[in-house]
């Protein structure tokens, strides 16, 4: 495993802390403020840009990541509550050497995108239910992405493209 350590003797005049998160299988140190979230650590410290930020209020979704394996707001997380912890961003989703998870997949295939700033939250809110849930029924999959706002669709090729994936992700786990 590598390990990429960041040393700072200061941060402004707000108080830090070093943290080590494990994001995507890698661990990083970082001394971050303490009031800094987990979605600015991830974008800013980290240069993972996927992690979108809309409302930074926790009600569009659009900063969704997976942590310790679910899905939480990394808006409303501050970093140094992820201490120590494991986080999957949307980088990380994809299958070693690149290819994409059959949940991107799916999105791809049956258009659960458009402009494409709510999609990685929309992908990880979906992660977290289909492992929970393997086969979720249509209305199961619109309760759980209740909480992902997207301003460009309707939310059917969502809904089509976590259905489709759940079926490919059984016929996987099957095969």
């Amino acid at each position: 495993m590598t390990v990429e350590v960041v040393h700072a003797t200061s941060v402004g005049f707000e108080p830090a802390r070093t943290v080590s998160l494990l994001v995507n299988g890698r661990l990083y140190e970082r001394v971050v403020p303490v009031r800094k979230t987990l979605a600015d650590c991830l974008r800013e410290d980290l240069g993972l840009t996927g992690t979108h930020l809309g409302c930074e209020h926790g009600v569009c979704g659009a900063c969704t990541v997976l942590f310790e394996g679910r899905a939480v707001r990394s808006c409303l997380l501050l970093a140094v509550q992820a201490d120590g912890r494991s986080i999957t961003s949307i980088e990380g989703l994809a299958e070693p050497g690149g290819e994409l998870h059959p949940i991107q997949q799916a999105f791809w295939e049956h258009h659960g995108l458009q402009c494409g700033f709510c999609t990685p939250g929309m992908v990880l809110a979906a992660a977290d239910l289909l492992a929970e849930n393997p086969d979720p029924s249509e209305r199961e999959v619109r309760e759980h992405m209740s909480g992902n706002l997207c301003r460009c669709t309707g939310y059917q090729f969502v809904v089509d493209s976590i259905l489709a994936a759940a079926t490919g992700l059984r016929d996987r786990s099957a095969g």
